[in-house]
């Protein structure tokens, strides 16, 4: 389901379009671990499962790749006085987070940090009626 601009939030619009972030620990995703995808707020690009999200302790969410990499687009980012790779989603090319090599080995290294304002989470069990249903081959292995 698209959004158009005018549907987001306050939040969404602060982190999605003007590149900013919310709270720590105080967001919609960062503890949810319910099997399901993830897709892109605005114009509703699967971008991350259920099955490569883990606990990173940082107040967000934490998943160690993108569904795939084409979906994703991966900016430097000189604000606040650091060198971050930013991610953004590549078709409605919003603001999601950002990415650091500081992930759990096993699951490649990667921590792909993204802010749950630019997400929204669709359950496993209703991906079928909100037009995701080939999306559920990637849950069973």
């Amino acid at each position: 389901m698209k959004k158009s601009i005018d549907q987001l939030t306050p939040i969404q619009k602060k982190v999605a379009l003007e590149n900013g972030t919310e709270p720590p620990f105080k967001n919609e995703y960062w503890n949810h671990f319910e099997k399901g995808l993830y897709v892109d707020i605005l114009d509703g690009t699967p971008l991350f499962t259920s099955n490569d999200k883990f606990d990173s302790g940082c107040g967000w969410p934490s998943f160690s790749k993108p569904i795939t990499e084409e979906k994703v687009v991966e900016k430097k980012d000189f604000s606040h006085f650091m060198i971050r790779t930013e991610v953004r989603s590549k078709d409605a090319n919003i603001h999601l987070g950002h990415v650091f090599d500081d992930g759990p080995k096993d699951l490649g290294g990667l921590r792909y940090c993204i802010n749950s304002a630019s997400i929204r989470f669709i359950p496993y069990n209703e991906l079928e009626e909100a037009g995701y249903g080939e999306f559920k081959k990637l849950f069973t292995k």
